[in-house]
């Protein structure tokens, strides 16, 4: 599939793009660098495969290259955190421009991309919000998608229902337990065949 390209203009057409005018007039926030990233054939495949051959969000296919910028590292480690949380809601935005309009759509579900650094209380330090371990340094969570299509593969989590559902009915039927009334006509009947040996002879 050809590469989605997106201009300033076409995040601020965008329902979401327009509420972020405040990143747009900032001339610090690297967002051009940002729509440079992400306007990339490859970069838009990997997301892609992300989601179909790794089960994860599409923003995991690519975060830790995207991280590696200089200007935006940099950025996001020295600036307030309102404003940093304001880029990384922008590339929330750009991700989702580009998968939709290659085909899928939002499942409403996020997918972890780190754990987060313990911090006590609002703090305005710059650079607090990183994380600790996981995939990326400063995302912590990123939308997951599906394809408008269907997927093409199964998740784990559907295939283990289908596999246990299977296992259900490949077991043998449990024995039927004999109810109080056959076990009592079984024992009559037994005893009934003692008296007649007996009658015979028969110890």
């Amino acid at each position: 599939m050809p590469e989605i390209r997106f201009t300033r203009k076409d995040f601020l057409e965008d329902r979401q793009g327009r509420t972020f005018a405040d990143v747009l007039n900032d001339p610090e926030q690297p967002l051009d660098l940002v729509l440079e990233f992400f306007n990339d054939a490859e970069h838009q495949r990997r997301m892609e495969e992300s989601e179909i051959h790794h089960d994860r969000p599409a923003l995991a296919g690519v975060v830790r290259e995207l991280e590696s910028l200089k200007p935006l590292d940099q950025f996001l480690g020295k600036q307030h955190p309102r404003r940093t949380k304001r880029l990384r809601q922008v590339v929330g935005v750009v991700v989702r421009m580009i998968m939709e309009r290659r085909g899928w759509r939002k499942t409403g579900r996020k997918g972890s991309l780190g754990v987060r650094a313990t911090v006590s209380g609002r703090t305005t330090r710059p650079g607090t919000y990183h994380n600790t371990g996981g995939l990326a340094f400063w995302f912590l969570r990123a939308e997951r998608y599906e394809r408008e299509a269907g997927m093409p593969y199964r998740s784990v989590r559907q295939r283990r229902r289908t596999h246990d559902a299977d296992r259900k009915e490949d077991q043998a039927p449990a024995i039927k337990r004999r109810s109080k009334k056959e076990h009592r006509n079984g024992e009559t009947s037994s005893r009934d065949d003692a008296g007649s040996l007996r009658k015979k002879g028969i110890q």
